[in-house]
């Protein structure tokens, strides 16, 4: 009996130390990130550095999150500074959140017959001919004025410093090498990024110092304009938008329209000069009480919106985590608020209006939750009519019946492993989110002028590639098609979730069209399945490509699902008796940036996908 009681004593403290271990998230591949302080994540480390560099200076997570932005610019982190930024902040002083639509504009000349004209059946994908007007300089200028503290000359530093030269990684010499000869066909792109040229290698090696003297240049006199308007005796905002008129009505915006003329683009001063950034009310649902917020109809975010609205009719719990029943309801509700997407996004400032209220209505979301067929695949998910959910009638009612079907043989294919469509399909972009102690949260998107970008002129400015994204012909969307001043329907998708009226979540990714189906999924993760924000973020996604490119060629694969290949053979085979085109990947997460925010212990909690280069710093 004395035995029997020592072992049992013995044996006490080990198995308390192993059930401790039922309170820590399962194994990842990258530790979560903590902090009391602050948060910064964004896609490449260095550029998380720049945000953290100003938050230990004493700036805001407004003042971070422009850092961050300007960094990943400056490091070309698939897109550049003359592309488009896209915003969620949430304003802890009137707690709400509010949307920065920073998106440029099709200039002067964009028309569908412009464009058809020359044999397209879209704007081309690269380019002088893809650009949009910049729009990230404005956006990053516009949230530093309205709800940062600090200076530009005090943000922009970490970037110019990159500017003057930075050790350039790997990802982006490498991506800069693979597109040389895109690259050779516009010569002040030509003389940035081709260091040596007519070597056997023209583009930078990873580790090589990488300098931008026209960048530096740009940003230079952004500076100098804002630090001239000070010494005038204008206050930090008015300082700020001084520097903002620079680029878009000064000798900045004079080179740009010149160097893009050049080159064969449409871009006019006058364009520039007329182009501004919006502050919007942004667009939301409820989810069994979470407050989700997203972009509106410019962007593809309401697709998301419209996604909970259906599944919050579904005990997804109970399903089992990425079991068959699970994955098939969840793509299937997908796919019929991609169809949405697809047909009815656009910019609300351009005739005709979007019919928005139906189309996140929770009445319309159970009408089309009547569609999915719980054993088969809809390969043929179409757009629904929302306009009775807000007592209208459809205007669109013909398009509607010939959708996807007299123009599928132009725009659809049938091999989901198609390199070229999977890398249109998944184009561009990064992300940052920040957050800070006085509760400030900042969810971006931004992106354009990737690699490889068609530089305008001596200002070191990548133009955006946004263009491709209207559409020429009103059957396939009649609300987003090209028009002088008109934005495109993007991809870009930050999100925000307050739960309690108070921050939840904060997270958002790059990858094209996937954007909001994995970011769906995320959320899921979190409300549904109780994990931790990393484990949520790496945890294995699966993926449509049923829905319409958002680039290229704007084709897509009907029944085309990408699992993660650690996904068991039984869920594999059933999915395929379920009519569904399978291909796998090894990591299908990401790359998700994300915060959380526990309330419970006044900290905040940082994840990042484990594939990609997104990763942060807390404090």
């Amino acid at each position: 009996m004395k035995t029997r009681n020592l072992l049992i004593a013995c044996c006490l403290p080990i198995f308390a130390w192993a059930q401790s271990f039922n309170n820590l998230p399962v194994n990842t591949q990258k530790p979560p990130l903590h902090g009391r302080h602050w948060m910064a994540i964004t896609g490449k480390p260095l550029a998380a550095t720049a945000g953290a560099m100003i938050f230990t200076k004493g700036g805001n997570a407004i003042d971070a999150s422009c850092a961050m932005l300007a960094a990943t610019c400056t490091m070309w982190d698939v897109l550049s500074w003359g592309g488009e930024t896209q915003a969620l902040i949430y304003n802890p002083k009137t707690k709400k959140v509010v949307a920065i639509n920073a998106l440029g504009v099709a200039p002067t000349g964009a028309t569908a017959d412009f464009f058809k004209g020359k044999g397209m059946k879209y704007p081309p994908e690269f380019g002088p001919l893809a650009a949009v007007t910049p729009g990230t300089p404005g956006g990053l200028m516009t949230m530093l004025a309205e709800y940062g503290t600090m200076s530009l000359k005090e943000v922009l530093a970490p970037a110019m410093q990159m500017a003057e030269g930075y050790p350039i990684e790997a990802q982006t010499a490498n991506s800069i090498e693979r597109a040389k000869d895109q690259i050779k066909q516009w010569p002040y792109s030509k003389k940035v990024f081709l260091p040596h040229l007519g070597e056997k290698r023209e583009a930078p090696n990873a580790g090589e110092v990488f300098v931008q003297k026209d960048l530096v240049a740009t940003l230079q006199k952004l500076v100098e304009t804002e630090q001239q308007a000070l010494k005038k005796g204008k206050d930090r905002k008015a300082a700020i938008y001084a520097a903002y008129d620079r680029f878009y009505k000064g000798d900045i915006a004079k080179e740009i329209a010149r160097g893009t003329q050049e080159q064969g683009g449409l871009i006019t001063e006058q364009d520039l000069a007329n182009w501004k950034v919006k502050i919007e009310e942004p667009l939301s649902t409820n989810y069994r009480g979470i407050e989700v917020y997203k972009l509106q109809q410019w962007t593809q975010g309401p697709a998301f919106l419209q996604t909970l609205n259906i599944l919050e009719n579904y005990d997804l719990k109970s399903m089992g985590y990425n079991s068959t029943r699970y994955i098939h309801t969840v793509y299937q509700a997908m796919n019929l608020a991609f169809a949405d997407r697809d047909f009815y996004y656009g910019d609300p400032a351009f005739a005709p209006e979007e019919p928005m209220k139906g189309l996140l209505s929770k009445e319309y979301a159970k009408e089309r939750m009547k569609l999915i067929n719980t054993e088969r695949n809809d390969a043929k998910a179409a757009p629904g009519d929302p306009y009775p959910f807000e007592g209208k009638q459809n205007p669109y009612t013909e398009l509607l019946k010939g959708w996807g079907n007299s123009q599928a043989s132009n725009f659809q294919i049938s091999n989901p492993l198609d390199e070229k469509f999977l890398e249109a399909f998944t184009a561009g972009t990064t992300s940052v989110e920040a957050a800070d102690k006085e509760g400030w949260v900042v969810s971006i998107t931004p992106s354009g002028g990737w690699v490889p970008a068609c530089i305008a002129g001596n200002t070191g400015v990548g133009l955006s590639q946004r263009m491709q994204s209207f559409v020429l012909d009103a059957k396939e969307n009649p609300f987003n098609v090209v028009e002088l001043g008109k934005r495109p329907r993007v991809t870009l998708t930050p999100t925000l979730a307050l739960k309690d009226g108070k921050p939840f979540l904060s997270f958002a990714k790059q990858a094209g069209d996937e954007q909001d189906q994995l970011l769906l999924q995320f959320f899921l993760n979190v409300v549904e399945f109780g994990m931790t924000v990393q484990e949520a973020c790496e945890a294995p996604s699966f993926k449509t490509q049923q829905m319409y490119s958002s680039f290229g060629d704007h084709e897509k694969v009907p029944g085309g699902l990408t699992l993660n290949s650690a996904m068991p053979a039984w869920v594999r085979k059933d999915l395929g008796r379920m009519g569904y085109k399978i291909t796998y990947q090894d990591r299908t997460s990401g790359p998700i940036n994300a915060i959380w925010f526990d309330w419970a212990n006044g900290t905040f909690w940082g994840g990042s996908s484990n594939h990609g280069e997104d990763y942060g710093l807390g404090w």
